[in-house]
């Protein structure tokens, strides 16, 4: 085990860095306080990587990515930190300068292909509107072979050139998505969650044509979800967010063999297994407000392990391992967790994410709860 060792001082230092996110914070205001999305996280993404984004509904994935492309809209809002691609700094960037890095520099594969598309283009057009906005008007024939070069690296027919989003599968349309990240050929491509809306059998059509995609290329890429077994399958490292903060950090084989962090603990936990019949965990209890955070641990509200600390003093990520990071109490004090009890039930504070849901009905209903 290392201790002390701080996040910034990586093994993979030597290896090119494609993306360095740095202290990224996102706030989405409300009329009773900004809810912190995404709250200070820090990590990087080195050439040829597949990284995995992963955490429950709710916890920062989804802002995560679209903080990095500078498509956060109101009431959400950029308020601190750091994205650069390639060393360009993306969060200062003018509109018209993020236009010419977009698709060249990074490209999202986006959540839901059947509402991404335009119902009234043609594939041809949509595919060729990317390439002819960054490079410009090019031969016809040209750009006809490009396309049709595009939609055979990711397992579509040539007839699919001439044909509107209607008349294709869902898997038909994911794939059309992942041409066009594709298309400029860039050093990072961010996939939002790309099989969520898909039945298995195609879910692992565009699994395949993703791993095709990253070994074919060399691309970089961060794969969102909340779909254990798929980022088992897929990425190299994995990422684990909970209420907008980074808790653990650590290349996929060794997050799965020897979890660290208590909600990493679950997440695994909660995978079905066709080997065992046994109930799935389930991770108990509610996340905090995320508008008024607590002193201490994020976690500490529904961590099976929670001490007296976890409630005053908030842990930081660091290494216990090589690449791998987490941010937990029972690595650094583990005397500690030995010599003490959890906390009773009876005494943890587990209402705020109640009465955060309560406070959310009372702005839709002002009558709900008041007749008992």
């Amino acid at each position: 085990m290392v201790e002390g060792s701080t996040l910034s001082h990586s093994p993979n230092g030597s290896r090119p860095v494609v993306l360095d996110v740095q202290d990224l914070r996102v706030h989405y205001a409300t009329p009773r306080g900004d809810v912190i999305a995404v709250n200070g996280i820090s990590f990087q993404v080195y050439q040829g990587e597949t990284v995995g984004l992963v955490g429950e509904s709710g916890c920062g994935k989804t802002t995560t990515a679209m903080a990095i492309l500078r498509l956060v809209q109101p009431p959400g809002r950029i308020i601190g930190g750091r994205a650069l691609i390639e060393g360009t700094d993306l969060v200062p960037l003018t509109e018209k300068q993020l236009r010419e890095l977009r698709w060249n520099k990074l490209a999202l594969i986006p959540q839901g292909a059947m509402n991404s598309l335009n119902p009234v283009m043609r594939i041809k057009d949509q595919i060729g509107d990317a390439i002819i906005t960054h490079e410009g008007k090019q031969p016809r024939d040209v750009l006809k072979q490009r396309i049709l070069d595009l939609l055979n690296q990711v397992g579509l027919p040539a007839r699919v050139y001439n044909m509107y989003p209607h008349e294709l599968s869902g898997g038909m349309k994911q794939r059309v998505c992942v041409a066009m990240a594709i298309a400029l050929n860039p050093p990072l491509i961010i996939a939002d969650e790309p099989t969520s809306a898909l039945d298995v059998v195609v879910q692992r059509v565009v699994a395949q044509t993703l791993l095709d995609v990253k070994q074919r290329l060399g691309v970089s890429m961060i794969l969102i979800g909340h779909d254990m077994g798929l980022q088992a399958q897929l990425v190299d490292r994995i990422i684990v967010m909970y209420a907008g903060n980074i808790v653990e950090i650590a290349p996929v084989r060794e997050a799965f063999k020897n979890p660290l962090h208590p909600y990493t603990q679950l997440l695994i936990a909660s995978i079905p297994s066709i080997k065992e019949r046994k109930p799935l965990k389930v991770t108990e209890g509610l996340t905090h407000d995320l508008r008024n955070p607590p002193p201490g641990c994020v976690f500490q509200f529904r961590c099976p392990y929670a001490r007296e600390i976890c409630r005053s003093l908030r842990p930081q990520l660091k290494a216990y391992g090589v690449e791998h990071f987490t941010a937990c109490h029972i690595y650094e004090n583990p005397m500690l967790y030995e010599n003490s009890a959890p906390i009773a039930t009876a005494t943890r504070p587990e209402t705020p994410g109640a009465l955060y849901a309560s406070d959310l009905m009372k702005e839709v209903d002002p009558h709900a709860g008041a007749a008992a």
